[in-house]
């Protein structure tokens, strides 16, 4: 079973039907039990970074989140990818998770924000979330902010007048800025690799 955790913050349902859809056993839920439980966490997320750290601190699972992820995969959506990191800086500093080394800051870039609809992948580092996908597939992205951090924690890039980290990684922890619910075909194949490891 895969926990879809449930803070308040997320695009629960959606997450939950693609998991559905590809025949894997999911559930969302705030429940320490299942989280220890499951084979694979997802920390989805919607909205700003400040107000979604507090209510994930408010629900008093950070330090179950961080004790899992020693022995199991963990996958951040979007905003959820964005608080794996050390600090966000969107209306005010805030800090992270500290999974993964490096901050969260505004797309500056000559393009439209936030950063909205198809783009395509370029791989970086090698991923078993990239198995069965081609460089240059496209995912669907809505998001204003991006993560700055070392390259080679980065499996794949795409380009928005600057290289933004699509797909990032470092041990057990992975994080997609972009939704692979709302992907299409490549989507789902993202979460039918991660819900294989």
């Amino acid at each position: 079973m895969i926990a879809i955790i449930d803070y308040g913050a997320g695009n629960l349902f959606s997450v939950k039907n693609a998991f559905d859809y590809i025949g894997k056993e999911s559930k969302i839920t705030k429940d320490k039990s299942d989280i220890q439980k499951a084979e694979a966490l997802i920390l989805p997320g919607v909205g700003a970074f400040p107000k979604a750290m507090q209510m994930l601190q408010e629900t008093d699972l950070i330090s179950t989140i961080k004790e899992e992820i020693q022995k199991k995969p963990l996958l951040g959506i979007c905003l959820g990818m964005q608080m794996l990191f050390e600090e966000g800086y969107e209306f005010e500093r805030t800090n992270g998770l500290g999974f993964i080394d490096g901050c969260i800051k505004y797309i500056q870039t000559d393009y439209k924000i936030p950063h909205m609809g198809y783009n395509e992948l370029e791989f970086h580092e090698p991923s078993p979330l990239l198995n069965g996908i081609q460089s240059g597939d496209c995912v669907y992205f809505v998001h204003s902010y991006m993560a700055h951090t070392s390259s080679h924690n980065v499996a794949a890039y795409c380009d928005y007048g600057i290289k933004v980290p699509a797909l990032v990684q470092k041990g057990n922890v992975f994080g997609a800025q972009f939704h692979p619910e709302k992907s299409g075909e490549v989507g789902l194949q993202i979460l039918k690799n991660f819900a294989s490891l």
